[in-house]
């Protein structure tokens, strides 16, 4: 499955180019963006789907984002899967950070993992900022990481 916007609306060509697209009519309108990246994963059964969202933010004057689902059937550890989310948006995040570099947009990875050392996630927490950090990106977890643990989370 594509790429689509929130609304449902399928995004036509490569998401390189529908970004680029995007960046330029949204400067073109005057807006200075901020691009947020991040993965949430649902378990039903043996099927894992993934849900990666780039998130558009217009300083001080909201935001929006695309979407791409993705469903997998296996079985995976708590770990795994975390690890599986932070490289789906590092993916993304690698395609898309020369031309947000081009325009000078801020590009942060969001991860769903919990810096409290309470929760189950919080065991991939340090594989998965040494990932996003050693790719050369900003990392953030929860409570700061929308973009996977609210964004993403809704559409999964």
């Amino acid at each position: 499955m594509g790429w689509r916007r929130l609304n449902g609306e399928q995004i036509k060509g490569d998401i390189l180019g529908a970004v680029k697209q995007t960046v330029e009519t949204e400067m073109a309108a005057g807006y200075k963006l901020k691009v947020c990246i991040g993965t949430d994963s649902q378990v039903r059964g043996t099927v894992i789907e993934f849900a990666t969202v780039i998130v558009f933010l217009r300083e001080k004057k909201g935001g929006f984002m695309f979407i791409h689902n993705e469903k997998i059937e296996r079985l995976m550890s708590l770990r795994e899967r975390m690890i599986s989310e932070v490289s789906k948006s590092v993916d993304i995040a690698y395609k898309l950070c020369e031309t947000l570099d081009r325009y000078d947009i801020g590009l942060e990875v969001h991860a769903d993992i919990n810096t409290d050392p309470h929760f189950k996630s919080n065991e991939a927490l340090r594989e998965a900022m040494g990932y996003i950090l050693g790719m050369g990106f900003v990392f953030k977890a929860k409570p700061d990481a929308f973009a996977s643990s609210s964004c993403a989370d809704k559409v999964v």
